[in-house]
């Protein structure tokens, strides 16, 4: 009966929000099987989609454009777009990039539609010439921050707190533009060692900034990709949301580590059953080219390095892996050896993860989308990918945030003029 009542909840608040089976699918990045599935009481979709319908569907959220709300994202240390990609599957609508490196942003333009252009150094930013948004991402550099002691601060007539504490760090341009235009939301992101960085001092001055001095009410969960990618990496989210909005992780259920899954979901079929593709793959035999094993020189040396930290009790190493391991995590040093990460081969040398398969392990590639494109040199792929996010779990946050999002949205005024047809996003997402 459970099973029974809670279809009927789904399907009547699908139907009453107006959506489609498609359009649900896009919503919440599901597959169009896993909606059916939903419909037809095979599985249950969480509380988090329930509610979410359920403020899409209210009659009362006339601040939408008609079934749903629209957002505005920018996207800051853009990268290639992982917060991006996952924003814009919950129906965000990006409206301002800043990335400084050039060749990220060659992949990035490769890769999204942007009707603004793609600014470098944050810092160069005029805060008064952007556009308007409402959630801020931005996958900042963790950089050690200056902590002085706010008494001695004001005896001297100093200033103090973020201005003082953070300037020259990037984190600083962040949280000046969070101050500037108070978006209704942000999603910070960073490596799982931010927490501990400088002894904590650099985690300390960054939630004191969010919470106290810029007022938003904060939450933060550290989690692996483990169990969406074979991949053992582990990432820091810091969520804000401002006003009355309470956010909060507690109720976030990442996937199951230990039933994620494998390699080889991710590397080109050693058979070369799978369509060639060049310049990864041979032509003719669709096999993995040479030119990713490793010489016998480079193997020689990593073994042999390996050896001698062995004998000193110490874990340093390559990571050897076949079809049915889970890698350690992909660095953006990859491209010096590709040591972390090495796929067995028999009768020879292992070899690299192409980048295409470092795309597929970051989730950028996926059964059923377009491939993702890689215009630059394996060196600079290796970097970006490495540097990236994995979007499978961006996606699940970004999931997790959009009814706290469209209940933020629900109590703004939007000018008609200004409002986007969200259907049609979803429709060519």
């Amino acid at each position: 009966m459970l099973k029974e009542n809670k279809l009927n909840e789904f399907s009547i608040l699908r139907e009453k929000a107006g959506y489609s089976v498609k359009q649900t699918a896009k919503l919440f990045a599901k597959s169009e099987r896993t909606i059916y599935r939903w419909e037809n009481g095979e599985s249950l979709p969480n509380t988090q989609v329930i509610e979410t319908l359920k403020i899409i569907a209210d009659p009362k959220n006339n601040a939408y454009n008609a079934k749903t709300p629209n957002f505005k994202f920018i996207d800051l240390f853009a990268g290639i777009g992982g917060l991006r990609r996952a924003f814009e599957s919950i129906g965000g609508a990006c409206v301002f990039t800043s990335e400084w490196d050039a060749a990220c942003r060659k992949t990035y333009q490769a890769n999204y539609e942007c009707s603004h252009e793609i600014l470098g150094d944050i810092r160069d930013v005029d805060l008064d010439n952007m556009p308007e948004y409402d959630v801020l991402l931005a996958g900042f550099p963790c950089q050690p921050f200056s902590i002085a002691g706010v008494s001695k601060k004001n005896s001297l007539g100093k200033p103090h707190g973020f201005r003082d504490d953070t300037q020259g760090t990037l984190f600083f341009d962040v949280a000046q533009m969070i101050e500037h235009h108070r978006p209704k939301a942000f999603l910070l992101e960073n490596v799982k060692n931010l927490v501990g960085h400088d002894k904590g001092r650099t985690f300390k001055v960054i939630m004191r900034t969010l919470k106290e001095e810029l007022g938003y009410n904060v939450d933060y969960k550290v989690i692996n990709a483990k169990g969406w990618v074979p991949q053992n990496r582990e990432r820091i989210f810091i969520v804000g949301f401002r006003d009355d909005l309470e956010f909060s992780f507690d109720n976030f259920i990442p996937k199951d580590p230990l039933n994620g899954p494998k390699l080889k979901s991710i590397l080109h079929p050693e058979d070369g059953s799978e369509a060639p593709e060049l310049p990864f793959t041979d032509e003719k035999t669709g096999k993995v080219v040479d030119k990713y094993t490793l010489s016998d020189k480079l193997w020689s040396y990593l073994q042999g390095y390996a050896e001698k930290h062995r004998q000193k009790g110490n874990g340093f190493g390559y990571g050897l892996n076949g079809p049915n391991d889970v890698a350690r995590t992909l660095s953006a040093r990859y491209y010096k050896d590709g040591s972390e990460i090495l796929i067995k081969q028999d009768g020879k040398n292992p070899r690299r993860l192409t980048p295409r398969e470092c795309a597929r392990l970051m989730g950028f590639d996926r059964e059923g989308q377009a491939s993702f494109q890689i215009p630059v040199s394996d060196t600079q792929a290796y970097k970006q990918f490495g540097n990236s996010v994995v979007v499978p779990v961006v996606e699940a946050v970004a999931q997790f945030m959009l009814p706290y999002i469209l209940r933020a949205m629900k109590d703004s005024s939007l000018d008609k003029n200004k409002q986007l047809d969200f259907l049609k996003i979803l429709e060519h997402a």
